[in-house]
């Protein structure tokens, strides 16, 4: 205890001189904690599942101005494009959907009510009634959407399982009544199926709703997904290509989604690198800085360090010394930090999980003391080696 209150004393005594050095500790924690914060919210996504299959599914995207304007009409259409490519053997499934699939860069949301509560910004997909077999989404209550939907009293809907436990908690959803952002409408619940990742590997999976696409929408639709089989090669695609130019009348854009998932997922790898190594060369800096700034203290001090020893003090006990010292200003740094950086968790800031900040947090604490350790133990044992008639000649 004794030791500590003399610490405090010479660390009060010299508080000017200590002043670069705490100021440097609380911009690399703050530094530290925004790296750690931006991992550990990545991290957290992708090490959630996936929620569907990607593998060997193409987006065929396609012009419908030239599609019959009938309702009727266009049905029959649809149909018969729908069985002609069923008929290919290179294909296992197909579906109709909007432009929001998957790793797409469109979005569509809507809003709902569930007891007066109200839930912004859902993800809205509207799909035809193969969709999950196409992506493989594993369905975890109820069931998907069958042709019969088309004549339900209240529209059949499927939510997703973050939706779900927002909306019901622990209770089931299948067969309860939501309503529409304005709760003029009711939509009802028929299945319940796993979070998808639908904007790459690094993106939580959001509220999502899935609506189906009836003969009205049709007309709007423009967007074809099929899941190929493994045989499925270039010369199928350019088939396929001039068989879907021809029957629709318009230009045609053929994408994999296995390639259009590498791009989303660039899209976050590459500025994280960017940050990462902008933050590597702000720490080498800090960590140089702290460095000097030690070694400058002990050149400044040679003549208590020289007294010190003379009057019996090991050298190890004056590398100590030292070394607590630069533990104990880093502390006090970390504490006021720390009060900033409980400020993320507690007011959402980003609207990010606090476990993420929590976490974040944590690590850069960890990550400030092993740091501060690393460039006092040097400067303490070169203090340790200073000889006391030396010190006590050159002062």
């Amino acid at each position: 205890m004794m030791m500590f209150k003399h610490l405090f004393k010479l660390i009060w005594n010299k508080r000017k001189q200590n002043f670069l050095f705490l100021s440097e500790i609380l911009i690399s924690f703050m530094v530290i904690f925004a790296v750690f914060s931006y991992l550990t919210y990545y991290y957290q996504n992708y090490s959630k599942a996936l929620g569907f299959d990607y593998k060997n599914v193409w987006s065929v995207s396609y012009g419908n101005r030239q599609l019959p304007k009938n309702n009727d009409s266009l049905a029959i259409f649809y149909d018969n494009l729908t069985k002609a490519l069923k008929a290919m053997p290179q294909i296992e499934n197909i579906t109709f959907s909007s432009s929001n699939y998957p790793y797409s860069d469109s979005f569509m949301s809507t809003g709902l009510t569930q007891n007066r509560r109200k839930f912004d910004r859902v993800s809205n997909f509207m799909v035809g009634d193969d969709y999950q077999k196409v992506w493989k989404v594993p369905l975890l209550e109820g069931r998907w959407f069958l042709p019969e939907d088309a004549v339900g009293k209240d529209k059949g809907v499927i939510i997703n399982e973050t939706l779900k436990n927002e909306m019901f908690g622990s209770q089931k959803a299948t067969g309860k009544l939501i309503g529409d952002y304005d709760d003029k409408n009711k939509l009802k619940v028929i299945g319940v199926v796993a979070d998808i990742k639908a904007n790459g590997d690094f993106q939580p999976g959001n509220n999502a709703m899935f609506s189906r696409l009836d003969t009205g929408s049709l007309k709007w639709t423009g967007t074809l997904l099929i899941r190929v089989r493994a045989n499925a090669d270039a010369t199928f695609e350019s088939g396929l290509y001039k068989f879907m130019a021809t029957a629709t009348h318009s230009a045609i854009e053929i994408q994999h989604v296995n390639e259009m998932r590498d791009t989303r997922n660039r899209q976050t790898i590459i500025p994280m690198v960017i940050f990462i190594i902008i933050a590597t060369f702000l720490i080498i800096n800090v960590a140089l800085g702290l460095f000097g700034v030690l070694w400058y203290n002990i050149n400044k001090r040679k003549g208590e360090i020289g007294l010190r020893r003379a009057i019996g003090a090991s050298g190890r006990s004056v590398s100590y010394q030292l070394v607590m010292e630069a533990m104990i200003l880093a502390t006090m740094s970390l504490i006021v930090g720390c009060f900033f950086a409980i400020q993320f968790p507690l007011l959402s800031v980003f609207n990010i999980p606090a476990s993420v900040y929590i976490v974040a947090m944590l690590l850069a604490v960890l990550f400030i003391y092993l740091l501060v350790l690393f460039c006092s133990l040097y400067p303490g044992k070169q203090a340790a080696a200073i000889h006391p008639a030396i010190a006590l000649h050159e002062e």
